[in-house]
């Protein structure tokens, strides 16, 4: 059943095609794209998990693996102006499967690395070809909660994010086995190319866009006002993504630096942190709902800081590893939630407010996991640690500057 649509925005009016359609061919297109958010989670899981055995590989001072991460984001900006147009000019389904079939290939040869500069270029590529792919899933995203008229998105990024707890699991079981980044990450390469084979064809089709209409459209775009209102949502957004950043990319190398836990338990950070990541982000609707979205925002700051202080003033396996659970609990809730009040903003176009929202958001992730390499060897692990934890007491404050 082959279904399309000419652009985005018809997805709040779903064509009829879509109306007559069963539910049960609506769940199985939610399906498919569900698992492409889930691919996508555990490729970057699978690197992150292997971060600290790449690490010691290499030989990396602290400060050598932040130069080396700033490729990620590099590739990312890079790629940034182009992704949304390819995406209009070539539509989102054949973006997807292209752009993740290359995001996968690309760590895969992360594995390959003998050199920093060849880690270096690996990196970049991930970079770019993350940013391709997290542009036209989440297309696929809005187009799927068109359809279903109701907030899905949540669920999608649960999807991510339990892809994440998946790929600590995962990577803890290969160091266990002493398996090499390499192999492993060929295995689970192998794995999610088999994913992508079996739903790739349920994607939402869409008519990719005429030239003609691409200029027009490009003479009617207009980059959107960042008023107060959306620069203080994007700010939250910001401490909030520093804070996921770092856990993703540093968790590991804490572990092993500053816990001294073994190395076959250097993953437990990042696995406690991702399974409350996750766990957060598929209750997170119901929460908010009982308690209002200002509340959950403040104390999932206070989350954020009382896990990452946790974590520093008793650096033990078990503490520590409780103290990630609040951090990854407490960041579940915030971007989804500055991303729906960004979305009711009065006077802006909910895509327009998304996009200046998403954009100050976003440099968080990019930049923090690479400063804090700085940090660290200036100040060591555990204190840009504490520096990082200031961030979530930022968000409980910053939260009286919005309206709900």
């Amino acid at each position: 059943m082959d279904i399309e649509l000419n652009d985005a925005r018809k997805v709040r009016k779903p064509l009829k095609a879509y109306k007559e359609a069963k539910q049960s061919y609506l769940n199985r297109i939610r399906i498919a794209v569900s698992m492409f958010y889930f691919s996508m989670g555990l490729t970057f899981a699978t690197w992150a998990s292997r971060i600290p055995s790449i690490k010691e590989t290499l030989g990396l001072t602290e400060a050598d693996l932040g130069t080396i991460l700033f490729a990620i984001p590099v590739g990312q900006l890079v790629m940034m102006p182009f992704s949304g147009k390819i995406v209009i000019r070539y539509g989102s389904r054949n973006v997807v499967t292209l752009g993740i079939l290359f995001y996968i290939l690309s760590m895969t040869t992360l594995g390959l690395a003998t050199q920093v500069w060849q880690l270096m270029l690996s990196l970049f590529f991930f970079g770019i070809f993350s940013n391709l792919t997290n542009i036209s899933v989440n297309t696929q995203g809005i187009l799927i909660e068109g359809l279903y008229r109701r907030p899905i998105m949540s669920a999608f990024h649960g999807a991510w994010s339990l892809a994440g707890f998946t790929g600590a699991l995962i990577g803890l079981g290969m160091v266990n086995l002493k398996w090499s980044p390499l192999y492993h990450f060929a295995a689970v390469a192998m794995l999610l190319y088999a994913a992508i084979f079996a739903n790739f064809r349920y994607l939402v089709k869409t008519k990719p866009a005429k030239p003609k209409k691409l200029e027009q459209e490009k003479k009617r775009s207009l980059l959107p006002k960042i008023n107060p209102a959306l620069a203080w949502l994007g700010v939250i957004g910001f401490c909030s993504m520093v804070s996921e950043g770092i856990m993703f990319d540093w968790s590991g190398v804490y572990f092993e630096d500053v816990i001294k836990a073994p190395k076959s338990l250097v993953i437990i950070g990042y696995a406690s942190f991702m399974s409350m990541m996750a766990g957060g982000r598929f209750i997170g609707d119901k929460i908010t709902q009982r308690f209002g979205r200002k509340r959950v925002l403040a104390f999932s700051g206070f989350l954020i800081s009382g896990g990452m202080y946790i974590a520093v003033f008793f650096p033990y396996i078990i503490p520590a590893a409780l103290g990630f659970m609040l951090v990854g609990l407490g960041v579940s809730t915030v971007v989804p939630g500055v991303y729906s009040l960004a979305g009711k903003t009065p006077g802006i176009e909910p895509s327009q407010a998304l996009t200046a929202v998403s954009s100050i958001s976003f440099l968080g992730f990019l930049l923090g996991p690479p400063v804090i390499g700085y940090i660290a060897h200036a100040v060591g692990l555990k204190m840009s640690f504490a520096i990082i934890g200031v961030f979530g007491v930022c968000i409980a404050l910053f939260v009286n500057k919005i309206k709900e």
